[in-house]
């Protein structure tokens, strides 16, 4: 006893995977308790709750099918419970969501708790765009970081070589968190610009839109490279316009930055839809 108590508040494909790498490091980790709660949204899976079946099979059969989740990671239903006494807050749920979980935790989670989002995507209301880290610190009063890259759930499940980037403004954290998230197969670089690697993760996915719509105009590989580029070069002066303190173009050249821009541009939804799109002029 005595490591930091690690919770992951989310359960879908990204959530699951990483509740993988994390449930592995705590295993074999004296820094971490070994047990990793996952705070599961209940529902019914083939006439079974989808808790009783992680917890005894150890597979998210819904959400990410095939992979083997550790069996020191614990589907809890109530997010109460999976969050009590958590020294490490993990957040993937879908951003539609996260003010309302955030409610919910309210006074009820550590002051001295350490936050992750590795929700990518901004908040959208009458003040404008904001970062979902920072509607996180707001209701819960704890220090935030996150976590971005070019990592496709699925793949990062099956082990497959990628890297991420975490963002930590408190680097005497950076190592903690890298620790935590670090495996052979998804290799971490802490960075102090927070909200750069966080914007960088909500960007691209509009300039994959512009991806998109080269591929489905038929425009070739050249304008395609053209656009991202360019997009590339609009992300990094929307940072240094949005982001509070500094922003540098190395931290664009991390796996958050071009790493992700390019998976997005090439495999992503936002490029499919937006493909579909300028083919057919409708988005289904």
């Amino acid at each position: 006893m005595g490591g930091k108590k690690v919770c992951i508040v989310g359960s879908g494909n990204w959530g699951s995977a990483i509740a993988k790498i994390a449930g592995s490091n705590t295993a074999r980790l004296s820094s971490f308790e070994s047990q990793v709660n996952m705070w599961v949204l209940e529902e019914e899976v083939g006439g079974r709750r989808l808790t009783d079946i992680i917890n005894t099979e150890h597979e998210n059969v819904k959400y990410l099918p095939g992979h083997k989740l550790p069996p020191n990671v614990v589907a809890e239903p109530d997010l109460l419970k999976a969050c009590a006494g958590a020294d490490v807050l993990l957040f993937v749920v879908p951003h539609q969501f996260i003010g309302k979980v955030c409610d919910q935790l309210k006074g009820h989670v550590k002051k001295e708790a350490i936050g992750m989002s590795l929700i990518k995507g901004v908040d959208e209301g009458p003040d404008g765009l904001r970062l979902i880290s920072d509607i996180i610190h707001e209701k819960l009063g704890i220090e935030m970081n996150v976590l971005m890259g070019a990592n496709i759930a699925n793949e990062v499940a099956e082990e497959k070589f990628c890297e991420t980037t975490i963002g930590c403004k408190n680097m005497k954290h950076g190592q903690m968190l890298k620790d935590l998230m670090q495996t052979p197969n998804f290799r971490v670089s802490v960075v102090q610009e927070a909200d750069t690697v966080e914007i960088c993760g909500a960007l691209k996915n509009v300039v994959a839109v512009g991806a998109g719509f080269c591929d489905g105009l038929g425009y070739g590989d050249n304008t395609k490279a053209a656009v991202i580029r360019l997009g590339l070069m609009e992300m990094i002066g929307f940072a240094k316009l949005f982001c509070k303190g500094p922003v540098t173009s190395s931290t664009f050249l991390e796996s958050c930055g071009v790493a992700d821009l390019i998976t997005t541009c090439y495999g992503g939804r936002n490029r499919k839809v937006a493909e579909a799109f300028a083919k057919t002029g409708e988005a289904h």
